[in-house]
């Protein structure tokens, strides 16, 4: 299995679509699975920038748009479904092509997922009820060193976070350390990360926005308002949805609109430059978007 990772905007998809291209002619047919947590949804058309027939090339795209906003697709969600589509295209002699920017669905996939028992319900109420502030002070006296590894603001991570140790009675690490249903060590995986020149990629961040927001966004945004879908689902969360519905709303400007719009973009992207620097292994290959030499990435994806 050849996996393409990097941030938004980093070119992952087109390189994605020449390598099948590029198998196929060598007989060996290929498909793309998406490994995008905002491309998983239907709903996300345009802004989640996903590929359309004439970006796909006749390539065989899975797990884009397969999921309703309405319901939420988790890690493990998303893992279980990849593992099907991964084994179902080995059965079938085809080359599967992961492809995406989402860390923890990867991660799950090939590390597997922590056997975390059912959070008691009235734990899970209690800890959702609290602002983010108060959630967060209490995870820094309940699990210090998970309150050191995520943002004060980020509320649900702070809220899974506290939940699990208020629950279980220990902390998050402790099941992470028991992962089950890994595929990492029973494939051949060819790893390639992409990692783009940092003002390359902020530039190409704000310039998408604007484009989404001519492309269509406002209407898709507007058709996930008018069904009245829980504001705490993923799919009301996306980057892109909130700015543009306050502008729908009449809170902010269009103007307004596109500049929290892209500098959501930015902060997201330079999340996932950090991760994917750094989390990966470290014979995982990294290379620059600067190089345009896509022999030399098929050769490195497929070195050894």
């Amino acid at each position: 299995m050849a996996l393409i990772a990097g941030p938004t905007a980093s070119g992952k998809s087109d390189l994605a679509v020449e390598l099948a291209l590029e198998l196929e002619r060598s007989g060996r047919p290929a498909m793309i699975i998406n490994a995008d947590s905002a491309q998983v949804y239907r709903d996300l058309s345009v802004l989640s920038a996903r590929p359309d027939e004439v970006e796909m090339r006749g390539i065989e795209h899975r797990l884009f748009g397969a999921w309703d906003g309405a319901d939420a697709c988790s890690a493990a969600d998303w893992a279980a479904a990849a593992k099907r589509e991964i084994e179902n295209a080995h059965l079938a002699g085809i080359v599967p092509i992961l492809v995406g920017g989402t860390g923890l669905y990867m991660r799950t996939l090939l590390e597997g997922i922590a056997p975390v028992p059912p959070i008691d319900p009235l734990v899970r109420e209690a800890v959702r009820a609290l602002p983010t502030p108060e959630a967060y002070a209490a995870l820094q006296k309940e699990d210090r060193d998970r309150a050191a590894l995520v943002r004060p603001t980020d509320t649900t991570r702070i809220a899974r976070a506290l939940e699990v140790v208020r629950s279980t009675g220990r902390p998050l690490a402790h099941w992470q350390e028991r992962r089950v249903g890994g595929i990492g060590g029973s494939i051949e995986l060819r790893p390639l990360i992409l990692l783009p020149d940092r003002e390359w990629l902020y530039q190409r961040c704000d310039q998408r926005f604007a484009q989404m927001l001519d492309g269509g966004a406002a209407e898709e945004v507007a058709a996930l308002l008018s069904r009245g879908l829980s504001p705490d689902l993923p799919v009301m969360r996306a980057i892109g949805v909130r700015e543009i519905a306050g502008w729908l709303k009449g809170e902010w400007s269009r103007e307004e609109a596109i500049a929290r719009g892209a500098q959501a973009t930015r902060r997201y992207a330079k999340r996932q430059y950090t991760w994917f620097r750094h989390q990966p292994p470290d014979h995982w290959p990294r290379i620059s978007t600067r190089d345009k030499n896509q022999t030399r990435h098929f050769e490195i994806i497929f070195q050894g």
